[in-house]
């Protein structure tokens, strides 16, 4: 999968994938435990596109790389690929990338009766009401979250 950036922001990086091309990869058959071990496949069968896997709508999907740790407790740490689908409406909960006075942020939305608000997953953050006067978009939902295993 080759990535062209798009659009370079403070807090996050734009980039759109290049779907011409599939890149399908062996698949276990089985589900891998993560408790105590099973018998192990001695054939790996089925094949696996990325592409296809983590995008429903490949004309409306971007990604982006996250800068900053507003939203770590919510496994998102700074230099993750955020899968951004543009066409799914936001809903309660939802993990967003929103455009918000001029900049591209990530938050939970959060519906409350006394507002909407953009939620941090970090203790060091503060929630962020959206006012009337607020220049506000949701630019897209949130559907993956790419980062390197430790």
């Amino acid at each position: 999968m080759k990535l062209t950036r798009i659009c370079n922001t403070p807090r996050l990086d734009f980039y759109a994938a290049d779907l011409t091309t599939g890149l399908e990869l062996p698949l276990a058959s089985t589900f891998i435990s993560a408790g105590f071990p099973s018998p192990a496949d001695d054939h790996l069968e089925l094949k696996l596109d990325l592409n296809r896997a983590l995008i429903r709508h490949p004309n409306a999907t971007f990604y982006g790389r996250v800068k900053g740790s507003s939203m770590i407790d919510a496994g998102i740490e700074e230099g993750d690929i955020l899968v951004i689908d543009k066409s799914l409406d936001p809903k309660d909960g939802d993990i967003a990338v929103c455009f918000l006075d001029g900049e591209f942020t990530v938050k939970r939305i959060s519906k409350q009766e006394d507002g909407l608000f953009l939620m941090p997953a970090n203790d060091e953050f503060q929630p962020i009401r959206i006012s009337e006067e607020s220049d506000f978009q949701v630019w897209g939902i949130v559907t993956y979250i790419i980062h390197k295993a430790r």
